[in-house]
C-alpha cells in the first residue's frame, strides 16, 4: 500500500504589525492568493488530503483554512504547537502520528524544507526546491503501510512546485 504526502510551507506572512509575536503573524494579501492558488493546483491534480498536519500558528492555520476552501475539503486536522519552526526529525515525528491515506503537511522554514530534502529518495532538480519558497508543495508518494513506518530518504517526489508558477 501506497500513502501520499503533500508538504507545504505556509504561504506569505505579513509584517505589517509590529507588536504581533511571530506565532500570531497573519497572511498577507499574497499570502491568501498563493494559498488559494495552491489549493486549486492541488483540485485540478487530484491531490486532495482526507487529513492536514499542520503548526497551530496563525499563518499556517490560515494557509490550511485557504487551501481547503479550494479544494472544497473537509479533512480531519492535527494542529500542534510542536511544528511551529520544528527541525526535519521533528516534523517527521508529527507526521507518524498522522491518519489517513493523502497528508497535508504545512509548517516552517528552515524545517519543512529541510524536511522535504531529507524525505526524498532523489533531489529534485528544481531552482525552488532547497530554497523553499512560502507555499512551496511537494508531492510525495511513500511506500509503506502507516505514517509511523516513513523514513528520510526513501520517498518517491511526484510533483513539486511554487506559486510563482501558478501565476499568469
Amino acid at each position: 500500500m501506497s500513502l501520499r504526502l503533500i508538504a507545504m510551507r505556509h504561504a506569505k506572512s505579513s509584517w505589517g504589525d509590529p507588536l504581533l509575536s511571530d506565532f500570531e503573524r497573519p497572511l498577507n494579501e499574497r499570502g491568501h492568493s498563493d494559498a488559494l492558488a495552491m489549493g486549486n493546483w492541488l483540485s485540478q491534480m487530484g491531490y486532495v488530503p482526507d487529513t492536514v498536519v499542520l503548526s497551530s500558528s496563525v499563518r499556517t492555520t490560515q494557509t490550511c483554512a485557504c487551501v481547503l476552501n479550494s479544494l472544497n475539503a473537509v479533512p480531519n486536522q492535527m494542529s500542534t504547537k510542536a511544528l511551529y519552526h520544528a527541525p526535519d526529525f521533528q516534523i517527521l515525528r508529527a507526521l507518524a502520528q498522522a491518519k489517513g491515506d493523502t497528508v497535508l503537511l504545512i509548517a516552517h522554514n528552515p524545517g519543512i524544507g529541510d524536511f522535504v530534502s531529507h524525505f526524498a529518495s532523489h533531489p529534485v532538480a528544481h531552482p525552488d526546491f532547497v530554497r523553499y519558497p512560502t507555499c512551496a508543495t511537494t508531492v510525495f508518494d511513500v511506500d509503506v503501510a502507516t505514517w509511523a513506518q516513513a523514513k528520510f530518504g526513501e520517498n518517491r517526489v511526484i510533483d513539486f512546485i511554487t506559486p510563482r508558477e501558478l501565476k499568469p
